[in-house]
């Protein structure tokens, strides 16, 4: 714990002062003050909630670490505000497939032991 508080506390050190926004605010949600001044933030802010924001058409995949293993994202997309296609690869169909292994030859009594060791989530293995 004191080791987490001194990396969380360099990093808050080691960012720059002030606000931070993106130079590109028609993706970006305004800020709550900002919609009471100016039209156009309002309008922008719409926008993104209504009809979301156009991606260029083609086909992508990210993985990202979870705590329980990799996470896969595939999307694909035609050019519009919508998907044409979103795949997502959880890490607890790939973590059940080494239950085989891992509990042959063991009595019986230990394999609630093993799949409890497992930590692996059946509503991400039945995507």
């Amino acid at each position: 714990m004191r080791q987490s508080a001194r990396i969380a506390r360099q990093a808050l050190e080691g960012m720059a002062r002030g606000a931070f926004g993106s130079r590109m605010r028609r993706h970006c949600a305004s800020r709550p003050r900002e919609d009471e001044n100016q039209m156009e933030a309002l309008i922008y802010h719409f926008k993104i909630v209504y009809e979301g924001f156009r991606v260029p058409a083609g086909e992508v995949y990210q993985a990202i670490e979870s705590p329980r293993g990799e996470v896969g994202y595939y999307v694909v997309s035609d050019g519009s505000a919508k998907p044409y296609r979103v795949h997502i690869h959880g890490p607890s169909f790939g973590n059940l497939q080494a239950t085989p292994r891992m509990i042959e030859g063991t009595p019986l009594a230990d394999v609630i032991a093993s799949l409890g060791s497992m930590d692996f989530v059946l509503g991400d293995v039945d995507r």
